[in-house]
């Protein structure tokens, strides 16, 4: 089948292109990009008016498969995913068994074969059963196809078997994914610690929690000279620390959420459990300052940390409640609303961070509009603004607390290898 993608304005980084053209798909494969191609034989998607850029890649994403299906599946978090514009997604693995070896890596790889509908990557736990005593065999690993390392959910807390695993992945090229937490400090803190959680009456989480661990990662990332990279990073001075090692030469990448440039810990207001997220909202200040993080490059990469949760573990006390929100319907329309309306961050920019960025990252060889590449594809009008309603959302959990919010750059298209599987905003 052919597909011509018509009169589109395309973006894409890596490529450098920034025009309006037509793309031409033949057999899931971009064979031209050029104007006013002969439509002859051709499926037409009229994009007048609209953005084509690269399908999002999310570096970091929970799909609860295997163990915690009643969250989240790997059907339902896919057609989640391509709902939100996501053609690839980086799955973490704090799952029951945990993927801390081949067979569980494979299973993933398999079941996304005969369940997904975009491209799944599994991520390898650091240490056997996320315990943090026992490095997994990183070789096997790698080999077996995992994209990242990371024991995410929780901090690697010894810093002897940190420093050991950057070593071994050094040796495997492969990155690992480090969860900033000091939970000694965290102290079984509940939400940022400040004025919110004073007023509010709950323990608070100090931004150091994060910090500390962000610092520990990078002093041992310079000394063995490996590749790491720090998730979800939500703090001022995280950013600057961040920063100041990149200007040393550490091979150190970052991202953040839309959580943590959307939202501040007034969120938690009412104790509205859906706001409750690892680690916490935090304040304005810490809000403007990843907003200059992503300006300025420090923050290569905007992921989603997409944590489902059934209703029943947001529905209870504020202290019982399970950490994390969905993110993969609201994360692109977050980042256009807040970061490209505003004139933080161009298209060019945002698709860099959302699809390049995290490609690289991985590994993988997505990200980016080229002839003879596979066509992985987001079709989205800037300018149209819509409702967020999560009873629509593809997602098995509807833990989010941007339900009502007015945004702009809803997915019209996500098209995974050649085949439009979202069509004018409807999931096929």
């Amino acid at each position: 089948m052919k597909l011509l993608i018509k009169n589109g304005q395309i973006i894409d980084g890596k490529a450098g292109i920034e025009k309006i053209s037509d793309i031409l798909i033949d057999d899931g494969i971009i064979a031209e990009i050029e104007e006013d191609i002969d439509s002859s034989g051709c499926e037409i998607i009229e994009a007048k008016g609209m953005y084509v850029v690269p399908g999002l890649v999310d570096a970091h994403c929970h799909l609860r498969a295997p163990g915690f299906e009643y969250k989240e599946d790997i059907e339902s978090g896919t057609r989640s995913a391509a709902k939100g514009g996501f053609t690839s997604i980086a799955c973490m693995p704090n799952t029951n068994p945990v993927l801390d070896n081949e067979a569980m890596i494979m299973y993933i790889l398999n079941k996304a074969k005969t369940d997904g509908i975009v491209n799944v990557y599994p991520i390898g736990a650091v240490s056997k059963g996320l315990k943090g005593e026992e490095l997994s065999e990183i070789g096997e690993l790698k080999f077996a196809g995992a994209v990242a390392l990371s024991d995410d959910g929780r901090p690697v807390n010894n810093s002897s078997l940190m420093k050991k695993a950057m070593q071994y992945a050094s040796m495997f090229d492969i990155t690992i994914i480090s969860h900033c937490e000091d939970l000694e400090l965290v102290d079984e803190g509940l939400m940022n610690e400040g004025y919110y959680s004073s007023i509010l009456g709950l323990k608070g989480n100090p931004a150091p929690a994060e910090e500390v661990m962000i610092a520990r990662d990078l002093i041992l990332a310079e000394y063995t000279r490996a590749s790491v990279h720090i998730a979800h990073v939500s703090t001022e001075l995280g950013v600057d620390l961040i920063r100041n090692a990149k200007r040393r030469g550490v091979n150190v990448t970052a991202e953040t959420c839309p959580h943590y440039f959307s939202l501040t810990d007034k969120a938690c207001e009412g104790f509205n459990t859906n706001a409750k997220v690892n680690p916490p909202l935090r304040t304005e200040k810490d809000v403007a300052a990843i907003i200059e993080g992503l300006k300025d490059g420090t923050i290569d990469i905007i992921s989603t940390d997409h944590a489902p949760h059934h209703f029943d573990e947001k529905n209870v006390e504020f202290k019982l409640a399970a950490n994390g929100m969905v993110g993969f319907e609201t994360a692109f329309p977050l980042a256009v609303t807040n970061l490209v309306k505003p004139g933080h961050l161009t298209v060019e920019e945002l698709v860099k961070k959302m699809c390049l960025n995290p490609s690289k990252m991985l590994g993988l060889n997505k990200g980016t509009i080229e002839a003879g590449k596979v066509a992985d594809i987001l079709i989205f009008d800037i300018n149209e603004q819509y409702t967020v309603d999560i009873s629509t959302f593809e997602s098995k959990s509807k833990n989010s607390p941007f339900n009502g919010f007015k945004l702009y750059g809803q997915p019209q298209y996500t098209i995974v290898g050649g085949n439009p599987i979202v069509r004018e905003k409807v999931l096929l």
